[in-house]
Order: C-alpha cells, then sequence, then structure tokens
C-alpha cells in the first residue's frame, strides 16, 4: 500500500521484505535448535517430538500448488489480523483484532513461511534425536521426505509465494476500495500576542 501511494518506493518495500525474511528465518532456526538442545521435545514421553516431526513432514509434503493455495488464503487472514489491530485504538481492541484471523488460520493448517521456518526446522533438528525418530517409527510416520531440499523447495518457496501473493493482493484491494490516501492539509497556525491559535 505504500508503493501504491508512492510513500516508499518499490525497491525499498523488496529491500524490507528481504531483511524482514532472512531475520525471521534466522530466529525461527535458533528457536528450533533451543528446543532441540535443551530437551523441550522430550515432554510427554517424547509425544512432543513426535508431533513436531509429523507437523513437519506433513508440510513439506504438500504439493507445490496446493503449498501456493494454502499460503495465499493464510497471509488473507495474517493482513486482515494486522488491518484490524491497527484500526483499533486500545490494547484490547488490538489483540481481539487480531486473535480470531490468527485463530482460523491456525486451526485451519493454513500455510505461512514465517511460522514454517520455525515448525519445519524444529521437525528436522529433532530427527536427529534418536529417541524421537523411533518414537515417530513405531508411530508408522514416513520421515523419508522430511529434508532440508523438500523444505526449501516443495514448502518454503510456494509458501512464500502464495503469501506474497495474498498478502498484495489484501492490500491491493483496500488500497483501490478505499483510493488513495491523501496527504493532510495543514492548518495555519496565526499568532496573536504571543500565543498560537489555529485559524478556521
Amino acid at each position: 500500500m505504500g508503493v501504491l501511494d508512492r510513500r516508499i518506493s518499490a525497491g525499498a518495500m523488496l529491500r524490507n521484505w528481504g531483511i524482514v525474511y532472512c531475520a525471521n528465518f534466522l530466529g525461527g532456526l535458533l528457536i528450533a535448535l533451543l528446543g532441540t538442545w535443551s530437551g523441550l521435545f522430550a515432554s510427554g514421553g517424547n509425544l512432543l517430538g513426535v508431533m513436531t516431526v509429523k507437523i513437519a513432514a506433513g508440510k513439506v509434503g504438500l504439493s507445490f500448488g496446493k503449498a501456493v493455495v494454502l499460503g495465499f488464503l493464510c497471509n488473507w487472514l495474517v493482513c486482515l489480523a494486522v488491518w484490524q489491530a491497527t484500526g483499533s485504538k486500545d490494547m484490547a481492541g488490538k489483540i481481539l483484532g487480531i486473535f480470531f484471523p490468527i485463530l482460523l488460520f491456525v486451526t485451519a493448517s493454513f500455510e505461512h513461511s514465517i511460522a514454517n521456518m520455525y515448525y519445519i526446522s524444529a521437525g528436522l533438528f529433532a530427527t536427529n534425536i534418536p529417541a524421537y525418530v523411533d518414537a515417530a517409527t513405531a508411530a508408522d510416520l514416513d520421515l523419508s521426505g522430511l529434508t532440508w531440499f523438500n523444505f526449501l523447495v516443495h514448502n518454503l518457496l510456494p509458501v512464500t509465494l502464495g503469501n506474497i501473493i495474498g498478502g498484495c493482493s489484501f492490500g491491493a484491494l483496500l488500497w483501490f476500495a478505499h483510493g488513495p490516501q491523501a496527504a493532510p492539509v495543514p492548518v495555519p497556525v496565526v499568532v496573536t500576542d504571543g500565543a498560537q491559535t489555529h485559524a478556521g
């Protein structure tokens, strides 16, 4: 919307996207590593580790087209959450504004590239722990497709494309529905006897 309003350039937008995307990826990897090293996934007799691996395996097993569509749907809800939070004037309204769209995209199993940077990385790291792999094998989970290549090419790439299409279409729809944002008209200030008053 900032690009459409000509407040920023497309290059500046892409630079911002790149920095935020890479920083989120590093953050997701770090949290996934800390969760693995801390033994977090051993909770519930390794059941959390099995669930972490299962979620990751399911995500990398999506077809390219399905991942794009699920990414599109997810970012519509994410942008709706941001839009509602931006429109709220108090903290309670902001929390309620983001809560329900995010609840819906999580429960509907839509795909978000930033969330997957953690979820799938955690699953991949968990496969290095024999206890988790043994428990997953005992649960008849197929982990053969859970690889870094499949993560990057068969999930992160199409989901990111879907997120971009969803976010851009949502923003463009709002922009075209409401028109370009007009610059605020400055109110003239009149100084009388050392006091400032607004004209009109």
